[in-house]
């Protein structure tokens, strides 16, 4: 588990897997990012993902906006599908490791991830089982994305969020190995099995935290990135019984984060980048690259203009840009 008095990273693998206690205390201590070139006067940099399904394509032209301006986290926390992109980055948090994220999403397509005709997928209900769909799919995906095999790897520490199914606690790996850690993180309920990892039952981390931030205010931190896409869920048009337990879904956990937007210690800085409009529906994975650089474009005028906002008092300016955000969703 991580550390009371702080994460040290030479520790990871003599730790338990998971933080065990409620999420209201849970501490992310901030170590040196990369772990080895930390300096005094920069300021201590969290990336917040949150989960979105295949609408998560677009945090990685948020996150190439990021890395150009060399604003590079020394924490990354995700859930879900943010998870994976998370653990990308903070495996390489470069340019060229966006560039692979991109290729990733590029190369998901829809009968990989959701494999097996409609017959095959009403049989599964008739038979009773817990799941639509392998994840088979998600493992390719995984292979491919060549994250670190362990925490301690990463060069950026990172946090993944799942939720133990069976006591309905938030989990929050920081140690051990990554792969299980985000099979559990994006095993979505129905869709695909629960998975068993360190002691529990465990199934996509949105079900309790779609946007993670309180455990990047947690830690001593001063600014905070939050590259939210789940936003999108409420806006996509419902076209089928899924749509409508998606957008309920996604509708409960948005009032969690918006509480903890209000409540964020105005010392720190948080910035929420803005999303392209997503009207695809959960199984399509099409148009990726344009979402990709319609994402990038928005997240790149958006953080220019919060350079400029950051020359005034700063109580003053987190407050406009707070104005702003909000008009611009």
């Amino acid at each position: 588990m991580v550390p009371h008095n702080g994460f040290d990273p030479d520790q990871d693998d003599l730790a338990a897997t998971t933080e065990r206690r409620p999420p209201e205390v849970w501490p992310v201590s901030i170590p040196a990012t990369p772990r080895s070139m930390w300096t005094p006067d920069r300021p201590r940099t969290a990336f917040v993902l949150s989960g979105g399904g295949n609408q998560a394509v677009s945090q990685v032209g948020m996150l190439r906006a990021l890395i150009e301006r060399e604003i590079v986290p020394d924490v990354v926390i995700g859930t879900s599908a943010g998870a994976l992109n998370g653990a990308v980055v903070a495996t390489d948090p470069t340019v060229d490791g966006v560039e692979h994220l991109a290729d990733v999403w590029l190369s998901i397509r829809s009968g990989e991830v959701f494999p097996g005709s409609r017959l095959v997928r009403a049989w599964n209900v008739l038979r009773r089982d817990d799941h639509l769909f392998t994840n088979e799919g998600l493992l390719s995906i995984l292979d491919r994305a060549h994250t670190a095999p362990t925490f301690a790897e990463t060069e950026v520490p990172l946090r993944v969020v799942a939720t133990d199914l069976s006591t309905g606690e938030e989990v929050v790996f920081a140690c051990g190995p990554v792969e299980p850690a985000l099979l559990a993180s994006t095993a979505l309920p129905a869709l695909f099995a629960p998975i068993e990892h360190d002691g529990r039952l465990l199934v996509d981390g949105a079900v309790t935290n779609t946007v993670p931030l309180w455990h990047a205010l947690s830690g001593p931190i001063d600014r905070i990135y939050v590259c939210n896409v789940s936003g999108a869920l409420i806006e996509r048009r419902m076209r089928s019984p899924l749509d409508v337990a998606v957008r309920a879904f996604a509708i409960s956990r948005n009032q969690r984060f918006d509480l903890e937007l209000r409540h964020a210690p105005p010392e720190v800085d948080v910035v929420v980048l803005p999303n392209p409009s997503d009207q695809r529906d959960l199984f399509d994975f099409s148009d990726s690259m344009m979402l990709i650089e319609e994402a990038h474009h928005l997240a790149a005028r958006a953080l220019d203009e919060h350079e400029v906002e950051r020359a005034r008092p700063r109580e003053r300016a987190r407050r406009r840009w707070f104005r702003r955000r909000r008009e611009a969703a």
